[in-house]
Parts: structure tokens; C-alpha cells; sequence
């Protein structure tokens, strides 16, 4: 080895362990402000109301924040809206994961995919994930995806998790949220609730980053 690749090479090393130092004196950051609670109570003419789960599932689930309400069209068509906030020393992710923990609740899942929405700071569309479940001949139609940074949208946990690492380094900060809007309808009117979800989805996601939650 000449000594020009010795001397970048070792340059290398130090950079790497003076960034991996760096990183691990900052310290984790704590929630100050939690605020998704704040979020409107009206979104999209729909009426809100809070909504809780048994114990148990908060203790499963261990967010440091949970909101969780049924919205409800004049037309009395409703919504169900879940986030679950993960600061940074929580790690930033839930482990919930609705293929999984559907079947487990007894729902079949019948369709999975992709739909695209269209929120301001993503004009080009961005993508969440599409979920049709059925049980006892009701239609439990569901959009989910994870959001960090205030304005990230992310399909899976790996891109979420990629985007937590560069968060860390980059602002020493990963927090997240999986958020999750279904409705439970007939077979005939799961394409007016993908459709209805679409649209609250979209206003919901111009309202996260006014309310995320503040770090320090």
C-alpha cells in the first residue's frame, strides 16, 4: 500500500470514529411537547370524537402518545383515525404491524396495495399502504404509513428506518408515528371508502406537520 492510501485510509478511520463518538456524547432527546393530541376535531366536514382501547393494547403498544378517534361525515359516513407517537428514546416506530396483527384479531385480509395521496409538501403523490379485511361480512377498509421528520411519508419500516438512521446522525432525532385511518363498511361500498379515506388521509397529512410533536 503506497503511502498516499495509508494516510487516506487512516483519515478515513479517524472521520469515522470521531463521527460514531460524536454521535454517541449527544444524548437522547426527550419529548417536550407531544401536540398530535391538538389536531383538529373536525378534518375533511368530518365531526370527531375521542375514542379509546382497552389497557391492554396500550400497554402492547407503548407509544408515547395515542390518538385515537371516530370521525363522522354529516352524511353519517365514519372514519376511524389511530396515531401512535414514538420519541426518539422509544425508538421512533411501533411494533405494530396490521398484517399480522389483523389475522391475530380475526380479520382476513382479502386485498393489500398501494394508493397514492397528494398532500402540499408532496405534490408529485406520495404512497401509503392499502388494506381491505373482512370479518363476519363486514369490510374493514384501511390506509396506513409510518411519518418522521414532520413531513416524511413512508410506506414500510425499512424506508422508515433508513430515515430514522439519517435522522439520528444527521439531526439526533428519529422520532416517528404510524398512523392509520379505516372505515368498516359492505362489500358494495369499499370503493366510496377508499375514496372517502383518500381525501381525509390527504388532510390529515397537511395537519401533521403543524402538530408534531417538539423534541429537545
Amino acid at each position: 500500500m503506497s503511502n498516499k492510501f495509508f494516510y487516506l485510509a487512516l483519515l478515513t478511520l479517524l472521520l469515522t470514529a470521531g463521527l460514531i463518538l460524536s454521535v454517541a456524547n449527544r444524548g437522547v432527546p426527550r419529548v417536550l411537547h407531544t401536540n398530535l393530541e391538538n389536531l383538529p376535531m373536525e378534518i375533511a366536514g368530518y365531526q370527531g370524537r375521542e375514542d379509546s382501547f382497552d389497557q391492554g393494547v396500550y400497554d402492547a403498544l407503548q407509544a408515547d402518545l395515542h390518538v385515537y378517534r371516530q370521525y363522522r361525515s354529516p352524511e353519517g359516513e365514519a372514519l376511524g383515525l389511530y396515531i401512535g407517537y414514538y420519541g426518539t428514546a422509544k425508538g421512533g416506530r411501533t411494533g405494530h404491524n396490521p398484517y399480522a396483527c389483523l389475522p391475530g384479531a380475526g380479520w382476513g385480509i382479502i386485498e393489500t396495495g398501494t394508493v397514492e395521496v397528494y398532500p402540499s409538501y408532496y405534490p408529485q403523490g406520495v404512497k401509503v399502504n392499502y388494506v381491505v379485511a373482512g370479518k363476519d361480512g363486514v369490510n374493514n377498509v384501511m390506509l396506513h404509513w409510518y411519518q418522521t421528520a414532520g413531513t416524511r411519508v413512508l410506506a414500510t419500516g425499512l424506508q422508515q428506518n433508513i430515515q430514522r438512521f439519517k435522522g439520528r446522525v444527521l439531526h439526533n432525532r428519529n422520532d416517528g408515528a404510524y398512523v392509520q385511518v379505516n372505515a368498516l363498511v359492505p362489500e358494495a361500498d369499499i370503493p366510496m371508502a377508499r375514496s372517502k379515506s383518500k381525501e381525509f388521509v390527504r388532510e390529515v397529512m397537511e395537519l401533521l406537520p403543524r402538530h408534531w410533536p417538539v423534541e429537545g
